[in-house]
Order: C-alpha cells, then structure tokens, then sequence
C-alpha cells in the first residue's frame, strides 16, 4: 500500500522528528555534528525553509519547522536526511551498509501558542533532560545555544518565532520544573 502524502501548509508550524535506526548513536564527535549543521544550511538554503527551533540529539533531532511554500517540509526533510546519510556514510566509511535513520521523519502540526511554546521549551530542553549539559544554551548543537550565544552570522539559520517570545522564556528554559512534553498527535 503507499504511504500517504504528508500534509505541510504554510503559516503553521511543524514539529518534526527522526530518530537512527537501532536508536544507536550516530553523532558521536563534534565532526558528525558539524557535516549535519552544515547539511542542515544547505537544505535552509534550497527550500528556504524556516526553523523556529532544533536540537541534534546523539540518536535523533526535533525541529520546530515553519514551511513557507505548502509542501516544503516534505522537500526539505527528504533532501536533508538523504543528502545527511550519504555524507554520513561516506565520512564513516561505510557507503553501502543501508538507512541511517529509521524511517521517514515524524510531523506534528501545532495549532495553538500554548502548544507553540511548550514545544520551543520541549525541543530546546533536551540535552539538558538527557543530562548532557547544565543549561540548555550551553548544548552547542541546538538553536538556543545558536541564538543566545551565537554570532550574527549564526542566528540567520533561525526563523522568526510565530509566537512572542515570553520575557521569561530563557530563565524557564534553565529550569527543569518547567518541562511539559508537547500533546501526542497522530502523525502527518
């Protein structure tokens, strides 16, 4: 049976997530964070994608996409994951040994800006959840390291929040006892 196409519409953002197939780690030096980054401005670049927020985990990434063209996380993600796997595979030295990742990625429309929040603060919360760092920001692949931290040059990967962001925000997102997982949905 084929699968069925995805829906993506502009004007709403997108949290999207994939995993590596085995949930084995597949970003293991700061060189595979590095080519994913750099896969993942090439891919901005081609469909103009907006990203509102990211976190590259060691087994997985999230992010916060906002398509400005309908259809454009189905183009953005497609080429962005296989372009990602044959670098990956390539630097690694293993061309030929099969998928990276486990599937297709995950989308999830968010349709509120409560939802829109608590995302922002779930996707840029999770190295600290996963205790790989003390604060969030200090996670170097991730946007809230990129726009606290981060140069000029480095903050133009993100996009404009589609929600205000609250003058508490980056306290909160230091703080543990504010992380909510955002509603399960079914997958578009």
């Amino acid at each position: 049976m084929a699968r069925q196409p995805r829906i993506d519409l502009t004007g709403y953002t997108y949290h999207v997530i994939n995993r590596a197939s085995g949930r084995v780690p597949i970003f293991r030096t700061k060189a595979d964070y590095l080519q994913f980054e750099e896969v993942l401005k090439e891919a901005v670049e081609r469909t103009d994608m907006g990203i509102a927020a990211y976190c590259i985990m060691p087994n997985h990434f999230h992010f916060a996409l906002q398509p400005k063209q309908d259809g454009d996380i189905q183009t953005f993600m497609g080429w962005l994951t296989e372009t990602q796997t044959q670098r990956w595979h390539a630097a690694h030295g293993t061309i030929g040994h099969g998928h990276l990742y486990q599937g297709r990625c995950k989308s999830f429309i968010v349709n509120t800006d409560a939802y829109y929040l608590t995302l922002m603060r779930y996707i840029e919360q999770n190295p600290l959840r996963a205790k790989l760092v003390s604060h969030a920001e200090a996670w170097q692949w991730g946007s809230a390291c990129r726009r606290y931290r981060g140069s000029l040059d480095a903050q133009k990967l993100l996009d404009e929040w589609r929600v205000p962001e609250p003058a508490t925000y980056r306290t909160e997102l230091a703080e543990m006892g504010t992380v909510n997982r955002p509603p399960k949905h079914r997958h578009l």
